[in-house]
């Protein structure tokens, strides 16, 4: 393959690409290196290297007095992160990677580096630490995540319920985490040093689901070789949690209602009783109200499991807690993982806020596990995302992010708009010229084009 095809490669990528000889003396670089440091090729062949400031740079004394590179001495360089300086002295956050070059004979003759702007990644990344430092209730939330009011409000009332020996009906559609509500209530509440039992009943048929939660006796029926106790008496000091109770049989309604009237159980094929002592606390997907109705579910179970109703909001009402969720995903899954994927560009974000989540928090969760199979760099990008995520925001973009009801601030909505204002402004004193504007900001020349493509401003402004 000829020169031309190089040249074309590199004058086509976006990351930064430069050229340096054993002396520290740059030889090339690429338009995009050009672009995200305002000096020009003309600027940079001939000068040293270290007129960039880079911060991940480390020369080592020779014995003939010139600085050696110790980038020359590992041969290598992968993924780190370091502040270069640019023409008008604004420093930006790069990710750099660098190898060693070699000629026939294998003597190093210089090294070649690609540097990527991650000036909005570092940025976000802040915000998503400020956003974890201003979280309340930080200790025993279980796992619950998130700074909006709706979550702060649904932890108020799980603090408030938990002190509680009331029987709790958490609302909320697939995927909100209605298992990690009952488990906090259980975990705030004077039941903490008992046993916090789950029953998925939606799981088992009604003869299973009895004895699951009753218990049987040896002989009970074919299989019941031995005794067992059931989950409502290795629930006792503690709590029970009936997780999507909507899907339970008429007859197995009215066992579960003797258990709450009475608090006592009879195990299968037994006739004795045997008191037990756990609280309650179920969960439903469905509209029992309309079972009740319907007549489907009975009105004196419902009332006895709903004496204090809790609904999860779903996600698509919490929207501002996205770019949390999603970080503190991206870091657990990073954790058990060998790649070094630190969080999302703004473009996938903005993809993702636009989008309406009826799969709620499992399916966000799921997202982010997706984007770890395909991404191999240090950010998760808009290919690297499900494709039913991307149409969604092809058809409905920024709009959907817009919250209604109260109202209440995003601040990330509010720093996106504040950062478009300051973009136009820019543009506006620099008459359109992106370079200008590019320094007025502080940025890079592509850093100001990705934000006008972002924010929906006419791209082809010179």
């Amino acid at each position: 393959m000829d020169d031309t095809f190089y040249t074309a490669v590199t004058n086509t990528m976006q990351d930064g690409l430069l050229v340096v000889n054993t002396e520290g003396m740059i030889m090339s670089v690429n338009p995009s290196f050009e672009t995200m440091t305002g000096y020009s090729s003309k600027e940079l062949v001939g000068q040293r290297c270290t007129l960039l400031n880079c911060t991940g740079c480390k020369r080592l004394p020779q014995k003939n007095g010139n600085p050696w590179c110790a980038m020359f001495t590992k041969r290598r360089v992968r993924n780190r992160k370091c502040v270069i300086q640019t023409k008008t002295g604004s420093m930006i956050d790069v990710l750099k990677s660098a190898t060693v070059l070699c000629d026939e004979n294998g003597q190093i003759i210089g090294a070649v580096e690609t540097l990527r702007d991650i000036t909005e990644m570092v940025c976000q990344a802040k915000q998503i630490q400020l956003l974890r430092s201003t979280l309340k209730f930080q200790e025993g939330n279980c796992g619950i995540i998130g700074s909006s009011k709706n979550v702060q409000q649904l932890l108020n009332l799980i603090r408030d319920v938990a002190q509680s020996e009331a029987s709790v009906l958490i609302y909320g559609e697939s995927g909100v985490g209605k298992g990690l509500v009952a488990q906090a209530i259980h975990e705030l509440g004077p039941r903490a040093e008992g046993p916090f039992v789950k029953v998925l009943c939606a799981s088992l048929n009604e003869n299973l689901l009895e004895s699951e939660l009753f218990g049987h006796v040896k002989g009970a029926f074919t299989g019941a070789g031995s005794e067992r106790i059931g989950r409502f008496e290795a629930a006792s000091g503690g709590a029970i949690f009936l997780d999507e109770i909507g899907d339970v049989s008429p007859s197995m309604q009215v066992k579960l209602l003797r258990v709450l009237e009475a608090k006592e159980i009879e195990r299968v094929g037994d006739h004795r009783t045997i008191s037990v002592d756990a609280r309650v606390i179920a969960a439903t997907n469905r509209n029992l109200d309309h079972l009740v109705a319907q007549g489907i579910f009975r009105k004196d179970l419902f009332y006895r499991i709903s004496v204090v109703p809790i609904l999860v909001p779903p996600l698509r009402e919490r929207k501002e807690d996205i770019p949390l969720l999603a970080q503190t995903f991206i870091d657990e899954i990073a954790s058990r993982s060998n790649k070094t994927i630190m969080g999302l560009s703004q473009e996938a974000l903005s993809i993702m806020l636009a989008y309406d989540w009826p799969g709620n928090i499992r399916e966000l969760r799921n997202v982010i596990e997706y984007a770890f199979v395909l991404c191999r760099d240090s950010l998760i990008e808009p290919p690297h995302l499900m494709h039913k995520i991307k149409h969604a925001s092809e058809t409905s973009p920024l709009q959907s992010v817009v919250l209604k009801g109260d109202q209440r601030e995003n601040p990330y909505l509010t720093k996106y708009h504040e950062k478009r204002d300051r973009l136009l402004e820019a543009l506006r004193v620099a008459g359109g010229n992106r370079s200008k504007a590019a320094r007025i900001l502080g940025v890079s020349r592509v850093t100001v084009w990705k934000r006008m493509k972002k924010f929906g401003i006419n791209t082809s402004i010179q």
